[in-house]
This record gives structure tokens, C-alpha cells and sequence, in this order.
């Protein structure tokens, strides 16, 4: 697949030209924004650009040049950002490395790539990846973020002390950035990005800077984003979704503020009161969960209250999804529990959210209606590593189910495998070192082959079933779509995590790991007695049966033959470490397959 020549996008033809120059006509006090100490620190659009500006001068004076690889593994933070738009500005490429990532896919990521040098976060990040950075030849130079972790390595330097660097040259050469920056062309290439690896080796996503670059556009021209918008960032800037995001943002003048992890994501939202959020549907059942526990557990009229603003915002939400006429009791009912109730989720979350854009995985409809009936639309989305982010549903237009309208410029078919298809200047050049692979997937039309189930309504809304490869036949010929099973299971409190299996069984069966504090509570409610252990707890009959109920009660409206009957818990979780989930934590079925292959026969026996 070769890219074309032109540059249409000007003079602004790459990521860092296109980010610079927007980053300085919005001229934001507040561009960047980080916690430390327990105080937000601010880091105006002047600062954000030199540091870019440094970085770039700082990393030339180390050797590295243009088409050199640079890796990048850290949590995010501003330094994730800075640092990537000033390896950019150098005409060198961005290799991110999740934290998450296993330590033999770290060394892949850096052999594999070739990546001359690496910036690391700090201590923790450093320790865990350390094993896969030892001993790979190419790596020449290591930056760390924080300088207390310097002395982990010897040679090792400061972001600091590179940025020093950076300067110092460019007082002698104030032009030298310019001179770095200026011979950039679109159709170069940003970035290469590992996917997970849900089977196999990860391969390297190759991106140009077009790619980026037009679905920042699309992106822009088709939501409603502007400068007056706040965002706190979760996701890790290391997957594309976020990514991109950001350059949008940049783009936009929005305002981000930096959450490291999910763990301090409710007392940001409180805090930063954001207008503009990106997330996975995993977030959003957390946050739900905790509200229906929170609500069910108020006791008395109160219970009831939220019992019965719950039902109301539900039938509201799924008359205007249809866009079928409201009763005029069922608007008197659905203020009432907006002002008593559904307020209260407001406020938690802030009071200014505008919309969440939810993205990674299928979000369940139940969850979608739930938070639109309170006011906090959630809008999902649709991308790929491989096609950057090609759907999203509008605050005005949004169909629950469906993952939007296709952004501007990109083409989408569906084949007659029903496999989603996919062209424009979003796709990918190709994979890293691999022209077959790369062939098999992009046709010569330039249509890629996503790997995705789905169709689209009379009004262009895409729907994603599920992952080609994913769907499972039953014994009796029908075939299974596990992840639109899992994300209705997914909705029960009981539910830590599901996987739907079942191939060539006579019906699906679900493996489940529990959230313990709201089954124990449960087994209380039965009259149980609490076990002893996670073990115990799992082996429970009792506990077994009370999960199974609520997995049949979410399921009933599927087809028969989709319905889940049987339920395995499991004591342990998914985890990246056990190799069950890929860094962006899809499941990696093979593996549960093989590692729960004895627990599966005995379910399938009883």
C-alpha cells in the first residue's frame, strides 16, 4: 500500500506543525494541566510549545535524526504529549509502549522496531518494563520523567536535562527548531503502533502524519468541540483513540487535564468539572454500578425513589432513542426524577459535562439509557489502530446500539460476509516489516478488511456485532455473538467479568468472576452464610445460583438459543500479568479456552 505524494493539508502537513500552530493562536493559559503535590499546575500554550521546541533540539543534539524510531512508556501525563510532539518535530517516529505491556512484548516492541532511544516515566514503569530493555542493541539513550529515577541507570539522563540541552542550542541557533520542522512531508511516517496481540506476535501499525492529520479533521467538522471545552484525559495516550483525541483537542483549544490512572478519575470529574470525556464502556459500568449500590442501599422511600426514577429514565430514554412521542405523564415523572435523582449524578460528575465519547468496546443499551435519561449522553464510537477512529454518534443524533455516523472523507461498506470495510486517508500505510500481512488485509482498491461483524440502518448508523473471528457456532448451526452477550451481563453488580463461550456446544455458557463485595452482600440478603474464601465462594452452589438468576434475568430477551443457562465463577481475575488479557484488556479467548478447559467439560457435564 504506498501513500500518495500531495500534501492537503498546506504548508500545515504534519502532526507537529498542525498542533504547534494551533496550540499557539489559542494561546490557552490552561492547555495542559497536571496534579502534583495535590494542586492542579498549569502549563500555558507558550510553555507546552517550547517544551516541544527543546525537546526536539534536545534529542537532534543526542544523534537521533529523522525516520530514527523513539519509544515511548509512560502513564499519562503532559511529558506524554510534549515528548511525542517533540519527537515528531523531528521528523523521527513515536514507538509507544503501553505500561501495562508484558515484559517479552516489551523487548519485541524495541527489537522489532529498532527504537534508537526511550522515555520512561519513572521508577514503578522502569521496574516493571526493565527485564525487556536490558540488552537490546539499538537502544542508545534513556530519559527518564522524574529524576529521582536516573539513577537507575547508568548514562541514563533527565527529560530536564535533555530540554537544557535543547535550549542551550537554541540560543546559539534560535532558528534551528524551524530548520528541523520545516522539510516535514504528510505522507512521512508519525508513528508505528503495536497492536495487543490477541493472537500472536504484535505487529506495528505504520501511521503518516496525513492519516492523523485528516481525522483530526473529519473528527472536528463533524462534533461539537471548541475552545471554551475541558477534558480529562484517562485513556492511555499509547492507544489511538486517545491519541487522536488529543490532537483534536490541540486542534480545538480544548483545555486537557491529565488523569494518571482510573483510581483518581471520581475525584478529578469533581474537581476539573470537564465538558468533554473520552472513556471505555468499562469506566461507565463501574461508575453505574457504584450509583445503583449507592442508591438501592439508601434504605426506605429512598430505595424506592431511585428504584422508580431508574424505570422512568429508561422507558424516557428508549421512546426518544425511538423517537416516538412522550406522554405527558411520562415527562411530568421523568422531571420529577430528574430533579430528586438523576441531578445528583450530575453533580457527581461535575455539572458540566457536555457528552463522554465511549470507545474500545460494545457499550450495553441498558447502560446507554441510563445515563442519557439523567442528561450525560454517552456517545459511542468506532476505530481501529489500523484506521485511526472512523464513527461516532452526535449529541443530536445519537442512535443507542450503533456507533454513529462515519466521519467525512472515510468510506465504509459492509461485505457479504457481513465484514466491515473500510477506505479513506485514515487507513493505515501498513504493517511494520510485514507486506504480506499487510496485503492480506488491504485490498487493491485501498479497502481495509477490519475483522469486524456489522451493518448499517437506513440512516448510515453503523452497528458493530462483533469481532469476525470471535463468533462461535452452536452444536445446532447458529452462530453466537459473545460480546453483545458479555456487555448485557456486564451490567449486573454480581459481574466483575464475563466470557461467553460455547463453540460447537449445544447453548452458551458464561465464565464469571464476581465482584465478591456485592455477591457477599447478596448471600446475606438469601440468608447465606459468607465462605471463607474466594474458592469456597466460587465452588458455592448457593453463590453460584444467585449469579445465574441475574444472568438469565439480562439475557432473556436474546434468542433462545443465545441465552445463557450455565455460569462457572472464577476466583481469579483476567489479568495482562496471566496472561489473559492484552494491554488494552480485550480477552484473549484462546487462552481462557485453554486455561479453563477442564472447568468448561465439567460445566458442560452437570
Amino acid at each position: 500500500m504506498t501513500d500518495s505524494t500531495s500534501e492537503p493539508h498546506g504548508s500545515l502537513n504534519t502532526v507537529p506543525k498542525f498542533c504547534l500552530a494551533a496550540i499557539q493562536r489559542h494561546a490557552k493559559a490552561d492547555a495542559l494541566n497536571t496534579k502534583k503535590n495535590g494542586e492542579w499546575q498549569h502549563i500555558a500554550a507558550e510553555t507546552f510549545a517550547e517544551r516541544v521546541r527543546r525537546v526536539a533540539l534536545g534529542l537532534s543534539q543526542l544523534g537521533i535524526k529523522a525516520g530514527d524510531r523513539v519509544a515511548l512508556l509512560s502513564e499519562n501525563r503532559p511529558e506524554w504529549s510534549i515528548v511525542d510532539l517533540g519527537i515528531l518535530s523531528l521528523g523521527a517516529i513515536n514507538v509507544p509502549i503501553y505500561t501495562t505491556q508484558a515484559v517479552e512484548q516489551v523487548r519485541y516492541i524495541l527489537e522489532d522496531s529498532g527504537a534508537r532511544a526511550i522515555f520512561v516515566s519513572g521508577r514503578r514503569v522502569f521496574n516493571h518494563a526493565r527485564p525487556g530493555l536490558e540488552g537490546v542493541e539499538s537502544l542508545e539513550n534513556l530519559i527518564f520523567f522524574d529524576a529521582d529515577a536516573v539513577d537507575l541507570v547508568e548514562g541514563a539522563i533527565t527529560l530536564e536535562g535533555l530540554e537544557a540541552r535543547g535550549a542551550a542550542r537554541e540560543r546559539v541557533e534560535p532558528h534551528a527548531f524551524d530548520a528541523l520542522l520545516a522539510p516535514g512531508r504528510g505522507d512521512e511516517l508519525a508513528t508505528v503502533i503495536y497492536t495487543s496481540g490477541t493472537t500472536g506476535e504484535p505487529k506495528g501499525v505504520m501511521l503518516t502524519h496525513s492519516n492523523f492529520i485528516s481525522n483530526v479533521l473529519s473528527i472536528s467538522s463533524a462534533l461539537p468541540i471548541s475552545a471554551e471545552d475541558t477534558a480529562l484525559s484517562v485513556l492511555p495516550l499509547s492507544h489511538i483513540f486517545e491519541r487522536t483525541v488529543f490532537y483534536v483537542f490541540c486542534s480545538m483549544g480544548v483545555s486537557v487535564y491529565y488523569a494518571a490512572s482510573f483510581d483518581v478519575v471520581g475525584e478529578h470529574l469533581r474537581e476539573v468539572r470537564p465538558t468533554i470525556m473520552t472513556a471505555v464502556p468499562r469506566l461507565f459500568e463501574k461508575v453505574y454500578q457504584r450509583i445503583v449500590k449507592k442508591g438501592m442501599a439508601a434504605g426506605g422511600w429512598k430505595t424506592k425513589l431511585f428504584a422508580w426514577s431508574l424505570a422512568v429514565g429508561q422507558r424516557y430514554s428508549e421512546l426518544k432513542d425511538r423517537h416516538e412521542p412522550l406522554p405527558p405523564l411520562l415527562e411530568l415523572k421523568h422531571d420529577i426524577a430528574n430533579r430528586l435523582v438523576f441531578s445528583k449524578w450530575r453533580e457527581g460528575i461535575g455539572g458540566r459535562l457536555r457528552y463522554f465519547v465511549s470507545g474500545g468496546a460494545p457499550l450495553s443499551p441498558t447502560l446507554s439509557h441510563a445515563f442519557w435519561s439523567a442528561d450525560i449522553p454517552i456517545l459511542q464510537g468506532y476505530g481501529m489502530t489500523e484506521t485511526c477512529i472512523v464513527s461516532a454518534n452526535h449529541p443530536d443524533d445519537n442512535k443507542v446500539g450503533s456507533v454513529g455516523l462515519v466521519f467525512p472523507g472515510i468510506e465504509v461498506k459492509i461485505a457479504m460476509d457481513g465484514e466491515i470495510l473500510v477506505r479513506g486517508p485514515n487507513v493505515m500505510r501498513g504493517y511494520y516489516k510485514h507486506d504480506d500481512a499487510t496485503r492480506a488485509v488491504i485490498d487493491e482498491d485501498g479497502w481495509f478488511q477490519t475483522g469486524d461483524v456489522g451493518h448499517m440502518d437506513a440512516e448510515r448508523h453503523l452497528y458493530i456485532t462483533d469481532r469476525k473471528k470471535d463468533l462461535f457456532k452452536l452444536s445446532n448451526g447458529k452462530y453466537v455473538a459473545p460480546q453483545l452477550v458479555e456487555s448485557l451481563i456486564k451490567q449486573s453488580e454480581l459481574v466483575n467479568q464475563v466470557v461467553v463461550i460455547g463453540a460447537g456446544r449445544k447453548q452458551p455458557a458464561a465464565l464469571i468472576v464476581p465482584d465478591w463485595e456485592a455477591l457477599a452482600n447478596a448471600m446475606s440478603e438469601a440468608g447465606g452464610s459468607r465462605p471463607k474464601s474466594k474458592i469456597e465462594w466460587s465452588r458455592d452452589p448457593a453463590a453460584t445460583k444467585i449469579v445465574q438468576r441475574e444472568v438469565a434475568e439480562l439475557t432473556k430477551e436474546l434468542h433462545d438459543y443465545e441465552r445463557v443457562r450455565r455460569i462457572a465463577l472464577l476466583p481469579d481475575e483476567f489479568s495482562i500479568d496471566s496472561g489473559e488479557l492484552t494491554p488494552t484488556l480485550k480477552v484473549k479467548r484462546r487462552v481462557v479456552d485453554e486455561k479453563y478447559h477442564q472447568l468448561i467439560e465439567e460445566l458442560y457435564r452437570e
